[in-house]
């Protein structure tokens, strides 16, 4: 009978598992939809708490309010960083060849000199010749997808298509949100119910702490960063600058990234050595106000995901079920390790680990 129950599990796990890789496009905004009313829940019931007067306010009048805020962030940055970052990005790829001939030309003969490699022979020419072929590839590439998006009416459609639905259901996702918790875990058995809550409780503690979190960290980062080399005069300030928050995700990736092409860019540009060590200035005060007020004040050290499960879970759902898997890979990787985590602490208080390690036995 439970041989027979098992295998039912497992079929039932690997049917929804491939329902999910053929709906993914269907289920994406359904899923983004889930993620921003996830995100939203918590200043939703705070608004709920703030009394006016006599008058408190209900759900629906809070979920308007929050829509409010997103909408008019949104405007915002549409019209305030999306021109600029579009400046930044033509003007990226007008210099990128330019930097590229610089680094084989220029800066590369020198470091070989500098560390003694002076037999290793580079053929600059077509190494050069080589990333210009790719960069104007890429290029095309880019500008050709954007053509054809643009041109393809299904693809039109289905864009507008999303842009509408996902507003609207999170709009509802919102609003219901208490209910539709407590919908389910009025569902599960009542001998594990406890046990399930918990997890839940911990899962949602782990996965709104990171992602909260480090979304406000990686936004402050990058601002920072932007900020930094735009005072250092750097052309490309911006989109390193926002490169390097968002990369931020992972310690330390960030920074490297963001270090070495600022670096090569403020080398390109200025031809010096002042405005390099500017660069590292700012690199290191943006670290600095990261591990010492940003970090601890925003996400807190109580977020157990380690950033190679993060890299590890975010390649794996991208690879499994594209957009869909990359959008489930964090709460996956939150869940998951919630679970080993509690398995590894209920197997620490059985008698297996205990009879192991010559603790105390049963008779």
């Amino acid at each position: 009978m439970n041989d027979s129950r098992n295998w039912f599990v497992l079929a039932l796990i690997v049917g929804i598992g491939w329902l999910l890789y053929l709906l993914a496009p269907v289920i994406t905004p359904f899923v983004l939809s889930a993620g921003l009313a996830f995100l939203g829940d918590p200043l939703v019931d705070r608004l709920q708490r703030i009394k006016f007067i006599k008058w408190r306010c209900n759900r629906t009048v809070a979920v308007l309010i929050v829509f409010v805020l997103i909408s008019a962030a949104l405007v915002l940055v549409f019209l305030i960083f999306l021109p600029l970052l579009r400046a930044q990005i033509e003007r990226l790829v007008v210099k990128a060849p330019e930097i590229f001939e610089w680094m084989v030309g220029t800066a590369m003969p020198w470091l070989q000199v500098k560390l003694g490699l002076e037999s290793f022979v580079l053929d600059a020419e077509s190494v050069t010749g080589a990333i210009k072929a790719y960069w104007k590839e890429a290029t095309t590439a880019i500008v050709g997808m954007v053509g054809t998006v643009s041109r393809g009416g299904q693809a039109v459609m289905t864009w507008l298509m999303h842009l509408v639905l996902v507003p609207v259901v999170t709009f509802y996702l919102l609003r219901d949100w208490d209910q539709l918790v407590e919908g389910v875990r009025t569902l599960i058995p009542r001998k594990i119910e406890p046990v399930v809550s918990e997890l839940s409780r911990e899962i949602d503690r782990v996965l709104g702490a990171f992602i909260r979190g480090q979304l406000m960290v990686m936004l402050a980062l990058g601002l920072i960063y932007s900020a930094g080399l735009w005072a250092v005069g750097l052309d490309l300030a911006l989109i390193i600058g926002m490169a390097a928050g968002l990369l931020s995700i992972v310690p330390y990736l960030g920074t490297l990234v963001g270090v070495v092409a600022a670096l090569v860019a403020a080398i390109f540009q200025f031809q010096d050595v002042l405005h390099p060590l500017f660069v590292l200035i700012v690199f290191g005060a943006g670290q600095s106000l990261e591990g010492m007020v940003l970090t601890p004040k925003l996400v807190g050290d109580r977020v157990g995901l380690h950033p190679v499960a993060v890299i590890f879970a975010v390649l794996a759902g991208g690879q499994l079920f594209g957009f869909l898997g990359i959008l489930l890979a964090l709460p996956v990787a939150a869940a998951l390790n919630v679970l080993v985590a509690h398995l590894h602490q209920h197997y620490r208080e059985s008698n297996i680990y205990l009879k192991e390690t010559g603790g105390p036995e049963e008779h």
